[in-house]
């Protein structure tokens, strides 16, 4: 049973008259229902509410205490992935008010010095946004669950009864005739395989197997006692059982991460953990992941899942493209008032590339209403411009080596001198190495004592091919920029030729054509780009990459920045820079990647990541049955559906964390029929704080905890110049029950469940001394106690970057302000025995400020960023030149170009006549996707959103403003959600007539049209809870689109960079 939450009148459920029942009904139907939903238990004081109309109350002496430091916690929000930094301001031990923190810079530019007393801190705000503001209404959510909750009846039928947290635990690990449906397998029967050594043995022998160094006679003969364990003794590099454990997550951050880490990788042995990069901007992640892969012992490697945005305020000139700081794009606290103060004050200039006049484009030099499918042709076209101009940073373009960029003062190099061979049918393929020109590679000894070939590569300068080493500090290559000749035997041409003939295949009015815009646009738009020097800026987001060509189009846009060499420039480019919690450097108090006894997963996943299909075991030719990505991981739409067709083979329980993928994926409507089916999924665990789109299909839901509740490390986004390590720390009260385990009291949350599967399975990364000898891990702050205290103790070995010690004062306001928290939340004298007594004092400073921010001065120096990225980019892929696509068994392209789309998985071009409208989605400030529907004050001011569409289009279709329109595509003739169990919702909203949309393109917002999420009516513990209209408002349109044709359950995907596709659906509108 929940905690009642007296006095909390920012909670609004649905009143008893919006469900058709008198208040005595209205009781009865919520408050039986075992507790198990946060309404059972705040229902009385929320329903007082309604009785009367709201009124001010009249001011008493004293009555505001919200100033006082005492009566503060600072923390970091998650109500959309920015993760600003927040005050959460307390009455009687319940959250009365949230606003932005002074300390954190996404919410205060200049942030307040980091040494500012807490007293001080406590009087100033900083900026925040409505879904910051309205985060209370996330917290005490009457719809949250509090108890565990076990389907009875079907999934998806939403029939579940509350059961103890013991009893879900036992019936997890162990299995069972669980639903009366047959045996379902336990982890304990999964996860087979607990010894690290037989894994290694395993693991090292199925890769001899796959590089055909053993035969598989040779191999189950060695390995015969231990074939029991694998998922195919046939195919021993699909790996061992435990990989048919798979966990999956939404959001999520520091901390928690290395929780699931820890739990799947080291401790079950699975392989199988995979996020959701994919379904946000994945190939804007992967492809500056391939452009930060570094020449390392012989080989292109050690590249970074991140990517660059602008240094908002100090950049003279921005094109954001498919990007909306003004609304979205981490975030509007962070960087609008950066933009407005550039504007105002130093005549800065933005050009927005978007098909609809977002609130940033209303604000810009110029909008480019870029058609969806040209924005790829449109960045092509301004390449060509600047190569044919000579408007590119030769001086900067043509450093070859570190060492030649260090001579000119540049912190990175980059490769366009570098030369490239020509295939026999005259395409660029793999760089020109000195052995090509008979040159004897060079012997060097690798890091582990082993010995690599050290084989040049080559520029053209001087008359002659010059040998280098990208990484060499000492001798300075520089290369001519524009060489396309024969050297050797061998035709070549360096990279930047290869860019310039690339962009010259057609006219610059052809690519303004693609690209749907005027010829002098791209003429304006470029000469503006390059008129700057380094602080011009081309900041792109999901606009660019959720395409079937998404890496191609980020590999255009990102080197055009390339060319004017604006990386780790003040006003240029910069990345995301943050104070290390882990406690791997030198010096760190605690390592939190100790486990004991563990285990090194193995083996092919379930999405195919990571590796090539034609050096598998079950190789069969081309093409293959669905996607391999050797270049990209956390391909979130490749999780359910590969469960679906067991390819590479079945999963057998699938554990998903803060995530719904059937609402947020494209086409996420083919999810069902899988969810759904026990025989594709036999055991499906879901974390959440409600029961969701995708968790009203599971098996067990167990509440967690929501961010205002719980830890986290919230790390960085690529706008932030100053280096930081936000911390999210419980700031209220838990609503979920308390649980045991370990013998330690603690809310039900996912460390919980985790912990209690540990437990129950005995693993040893968890209990006793799992950190080390005396550290022990059986309750949360085990782990984010020590991470907190890594970042208090800093980067240096000496100490010497700690922060300051809080005082007495200081450490009375601590206490002072967690007087409300349980003891299964905060005792003090477990923190500071966890941590010891010399590191308390640092941890108490740190959490009094929500994390620890380096000084707003401190990220620049001499025109520069502090925190640089400072290595070579690249432009050019030899890795792709190398690699063979597993849908049509040729090389990839190694190169930024324009790609036509949509295309399905094998490549060929989609044409669905007679669906003449392109869908595509974007964020407005009230929602974020799945999750903020809950909060009543949002809907206030925007109760639904609309299917946006062209005045032209209005004109021709006899559309009106309030009209309702049905959206169908050729994969959803129907135009409905089909739900399975949970039956059909179509997909239906009000029409919007915009001037400021390009006509033939149609637009939603996310965040509406939900049927779950306390949208619709469940039954718990036999009783109904009748659903909230206001949440089920609007449309969500993701159901109509386009379905890959060669996959079927699938939405469309970029191959490369491995995003899921949301601005190439056909659709059309029809009056419903």
């Amino acid at each position: 049973m929940s905690r009642r939450n007296k006095g909390i009148k920012q909670v609004r459920p649905a009143s008893p008259a919006s469900l058709g029942l008198d208040r005595r009904d209205f009781i009865k139907c919520t408050a039986l229902a075992g507790g198990a939903l946060a309404l059972g238990g705040a229902l009385p004081s929320l329903l007082q509410m309604g009785a009367s109309p709201a009124q001010a109350q009249p001011p008493l002496p004293g009555a505001y205490l919200h100033h006082l430091a005492e009566n503060q916690i600072f923390t970091v929000c998650q109500q959309c992935n920015t993760n600003c930094g927040i005050k959460v301001k307390l009455v009687n031990g319940q959250v009365a008010k949230i606003d932005g923190s002074p300390y954190n810079p996404f919410t205060l530019t200049p942030h307040i010095d980091y040494k500012t007393p807490i007293g001080e801190a406590a009087l100033i705000e900083g900026a925040l946004c409505p879904k910051g503001q309205a985060g209370i209404q996330t917290l005490y959510d009457p719809y949250r669950i509090v108890k565990v909750l076990k389907r009875v009846g079907k999934r998806g039928e939403n029939k579940w009864k509350s059961i103890p947290f013991e009893q879900a635990v036992k019936e997890v690990v162990e299995g069972g005739d669980l639903f009366g449906e047959g045996r379902v397998e336990g982890l304990n029967e999964i996860c087979a395989l607990k010894d690290p050594a037989i894994h290694a043995a395993l693991a090292k022998d199925a890769a001899e197997v796959a590089a055909k160094k053993m035969t598989l006679e040779e191999f189950k003969s060695k390995q015969a006692d231990n074939l029991k364990y694998l998922i195919d003794p046939d195919h021993p590099d699909l790996g061992p059982k435990n990989n048919q454990f798979c966990m999956n997550w939404g959001r999520l951050k520091g901390g928690r991460s290395d929780f699931i880490m820890r739990f799947t990788s080291d401790g079950l042995g699975s392989y199988n953990y995979h996020g959701h990069t994919t379904v946000c901007q994945g190939s804007l992640y992967f492809t500056c992941k391939a452009m930060s892969d570094q020449f390392v012992e012989g080989k292109f490697t050690a590249g970074s899942k991140f990517y660059w945005q602008a240094d908002t305020g100090n950049a003279e000139f921005i094109i954001f493209v498919g990007a909306n700081p003004f609304e979205a794009n981490y975030g509007p606290p962070h960087r609008v008032p950066k933009l407005t103060r550039a504007q105002m004050e130093a005549g800065s200039k933005m050009a927005v590339v978007d098909p609809r006049c977002s609130k940033t484009a209303a604000r810009a030099w110029k909008w480019l209403p870029v058609a969806p499918l040209g924005v790829g042709a449109l960045g092509v076209g301004m390449m060509r411009w600047i190569i044919e101009n000579a408007r590119y940073d030769a001086r900067y373009l043509m450093n070859a080596n570190k060492a030649a960029a260090k001579a000119v003062g540049e912190p990175t190099w980059t490769q366009a001198a570098w030369l490239v061979k020509l295939t026999p049918e005259g395409k660029p393929g793999a760089f020109l190495r000195g052995s090509d020109l008979g040159q004897k590679p060079e012997k060097r000894t690798k890091k582990d004592g082993s010995e690599w070939e050290f084989d040049p590569f080559l520029v053209w300068s001087g008359d002659k091919a010059t040998a280098f080493d990208p990484n060499d500090d000492k001798n300075a290559v520089i290369g001519e920029l524009l060489v396309d000749r024969e050297v050797g035997g061998h035709k070549v041409k360096s990279v930047l030729q290869v860019y310039r003939e690339a962009a010259a295949a057609k006219t610059l009015a052809q690519w303004a054509g693609l690209a749907g815009v005027k010829e002098s646009d791209i003429v304006e738009l470029a000469r503006e780009f390059t008129s700057h020097g380094k602080k011009a800026v081309c900041d792109i987001h999901r606009g660019v990459s959720q395409h079937t060509s998404g890496f191609y189009n980020v590999l255009t846009w990102m080197t055009l920045n390339v060319l004017i060499g604006n990386h780790d420039w003040q006003g240029g480019l910069s990345k995301a820079t943050t104070f290390d919690a882990s406690g791997k450097r030198e010096g760190q108090p605690f390592d939190t990647s100790k486990a004991a006894n563990k285990i090194k997963p193995w083996g092919i996943s379930i999405i195919r990541h990571g590796t090539a299909y034609d050096k598998s075991t079950i190789f069969q030719g081309y093409p293959a049955k669905r996607p391999w990505y050797p270049f990209a991981s956390d391909i979130y739409q490749e999780v359910i559906p590969s469960i679906g067709d067991q390819y590479p083979y079945p999963i057998k329980a699938l554990m998903l964390y803060m995530g719904t993928p059937v609402y947020s994926l494209p086409a996420g409507h083919a999810l069902v029929s899988i969810v759904s089916d026990p025989k594709k999924l036999p055991l499906f665990i879901v974390s959440d704080i409600t029961v969701g789109e995708t968790s009203m299909f599971a098996d067990y839901i167990f509440p967690d905890l929501t961010y205002l509740e719980r830890w986290e490390f919230s790390g960085s986004h690529p706008s932030m110049t100053p280096k930081i390590g936000p911390v999210r720390q419980p700031a209220a009260a838990p609503l979920t029950e308390t649980v045991t385990v370990y013998g330690e009291k603690m809310p039900l949350s996912l460390e919980a469940l985790l912990l209690g599967l540990a437990e129950a399975m005995k693993l040893p990364a968890f209990g006793e001394n799992a950190l080390g000898q005396g550290r022990h891990f059986k309750r949360p702050e085990d782990l984010y106690l020590r991470m907190v205290a890594n970042l208090a103790f800093g980067d240096k070995a000496d100490g010497g970057d700690k922060v300051p010690a809080a005082d007495a004062k200081e450490t009375e306001t601590f206490l002072k302000a967690r007087r409300h928290l349980p003891a299964s939340v905060f005792d003090p004298k477990v923190w500071e025995t966890i941590v010891g007594p010399e590191l308390w004092p640092h941890v108490v400073y740190l959490l009094n400020r929500g994390g620890r921010f380096q000084g707003y001065a401190a990220a620049y120096k001499d025109g520069q960023l502090v925190n640089k990225y400072g290595k070579m980019i690249g432009i050019y892929m030899d890795n792709l030149a190398k690699a063979k696509n597993s849908m049509t068994g040729k090389t990839y392209l190694p190169h930024a170009d324009y790609l036509p789309g949509p295309a399905d998985c094998a490549g060929n071009l989609l044409e669905d006549k007679g669906y003449g409208l392109t869908l595509i989605t974007y964020k407005d400030v009230t929602q974020t996707k799945s999750r903020t529907i809950t909060n009543y004050w949002l809907s206030a001011v925007r109760p639904e959103n609309w299917v946006e569409v062209s005045a032209a289009d209005a004109a021709s279709l006899g559309l009106k403003d309030g009209d309702t329109v049905k959206v169908t595509s050729a994969s959803n003739v129907e135009g409905v959600w089909e739900l399975g169990p949970g039956g059909k919702k179509p997909m239906v909203g009000k029409v919007k007539v915009r001037e400021g949309l390009r006509p033939g393109v149609v637009a939603f917002s996310l965040g509406h049209g939900h049927w779950a999420n306390g949208a619709g009516s469940l039954v718990i513990d036999g009783v109904t809870i009748p659903g909230d209209p206001r949440r089920a408002t609007g449309i969500h349109a993701n159901a109509a689109m386009r379905l890959d044709p060669v996959l079927k359950n699938t939405g469309l995907v970029d191959v490369v960079g491995g995003s899921a596709v949301f601005y190439q659906s056909a659709v059309k509108l029809t009056k419903a």
